[in-house]
């Protein structure tokens, strides 16, 4: 029962992740993820419905298009497989429950992050939007009203801190040291994971993204970096793991010192 389940999610999350990529990569540039339909980039060649097979439809065509032999981005199928393994993470974390609901819409927004932020450097507004709305219907209905508040306060204090640190750094920088998508992203944290674990995801994401930033810029040194997928990453990490606080602290402080 429990690998069929786990099938199931996995599969789901690939067709979704494949969902979100189209998402990710059109909704930045004002296009629509329905009209038209998925074709190719370079010869505009109408995908069939063999070739939209998440995954396997990439390893059939051996990575290029079936018209144009275009490569197509390895990024596509590896997109595809992390949505269906954080789907699998959400159920292994949260088991058949209805938190997992409220999991499953978390990490959909996380992954549309991670993607646009990753295409463009930019996290769509309105993704925030749509994805905080169902979150806290989500969260009224599964735990209360005074549980969403509490939240809530939590999303607002996040969003304060961050939009502080952003100012302080744009002082000290004398330019804008963080995206504005950032700042509203930590505010989706604070109603997730509270705002004091929200503020841990920035330590974290720092140790995530410091070697990986490293051997960027020692390819290419005017590389821009997007922060959002470390910010994202980091809050899955902490999300899946139930990490408290003092854990976390002990953690990075081990690592640091």
């Amino acid at each position: 029962m429990e690998l069929s389940i786990i099938i199931g999610l996995f599969v789901l999350g690939t067709i979704l992740g494949s969902f979100y990529n189209v998402v990710a990569y059109r909704l930045p540039k004002g296009e629509s993820i329905i009209y038209p339909a998925s074709h190719c980039p370079n010869c505009n060649h109408k995908l069939r419905p063999w070739e939209l097979i998440p995954i396997f439809s990439y390893l059939l065509q051996r990575g290029k298009c079936s018209k144009c032999k275009q490569k197509i981005s390895i990024f596509y199928p590896i997109s595809e497989i992390l949505c269906g393994l954080l789907f699998v993470f959400c159920y292994l974390s949260f088991g058949i429950s209805l938190d997992l609901i409220i999991a499953l819409t978390f990490t959909s927004l996380l992954i549309i992050v991670i993607l646009s932020d990753y295409y463009y450097m930019i996290i769509e507004d309105s993704v925030l939007i749509i994805f905080s709305i169902l979150l806290i219907i989500e969260i009224y209905f599964i735990h209360g009203f005074n549980y969403l508040l509490d939240h809530l306060s939590s999303a607002i204090i996040a969003f304060l801190i961050m939009y502080l640190l952003k100012l302080a750094g744009d002082f000290i920088f004398k330019r804008e040291s963080m995206g504005g998508g950032d700042i509203k992203l930590m505010a989706v944290f604070g109603l997730m994971i509270g705002w004091k674990m929200s503020i841990i995801t920035i330590f974290l994401s720092a140790f995530i993204a410091l070697p990986v930033s490293i051997f960027i810029l020692k390819t290419n040194k005017n590389h821009e970096i997007p922060y959002g997928p470390f910010l994202s990453i980091a809050a899955l990490i902490i999300y899946f793991t139930h990490l408290d606080m003092g854990t976390i602290i002990n953690f990075l402080t081990s690592l640091y010192l």
